[in-house]
């Protein structure tokens, strides 16, 4: 089973309250899973990261062999496709994590959108985040 994965992630004050937005839908585009989740004190990137690696975990536990993953964060999609290193030391145990995550699936792939294509899993981020001020 193939599905389609819209993560974001964000923290308010870089480094400060941070929070995951993951949106799961089909092949059809019908959203299957949507999930906010309050990370607690972190940077941006973590949060990008640390949604990227919860959205992967309930992408697998739904089945799918084969997920196509967007991400409105540039560096991460570039530094999973091998076109940026990972110099910051502690952003590699979650390159790390995710690059273990990703053997399991058949076909995996990291794209990168515009914020605007991105809006639900952004706005899951900010409610999450209004609702833990």
């Amino acid at each position: 089973m193939s599905l389609i994965l819209h993560t974001d992630g964000g923290a308010r004050g870089n480094p400060g309250p941070g929070a995951a937005g993951i949106v799961v839908e089909n092949e059809a585009g019908e959203v299957v899973k949507e999930l906010g989740i309050f990370l607690g004190h972190c940077t941006n990137n973590e949060a990008e990261y640390k949604a990227l690696i919860k959205g992967l975990g309930i992408v697998k536990e739904l089945g799918a062999s084969s997920v196509s993953c967007f991400l409105d964060s540039e560096l991460v999609v570039r530094q999973l496709n091998g076109q940026y290193k990972v110099k910051n030391l502690s952003m590699r145990k979650f390159f790390d994590e995710v690059a273990a995550i990703r053997k399991t699936f058949e076909h995996i792939e990291f794209l990168h959108v515009p914020r605007e294509k991105n809006k639900d899993a952004d706005k899951l981020v900010n409610e999450v985040l209004d609702a833990n001020k």
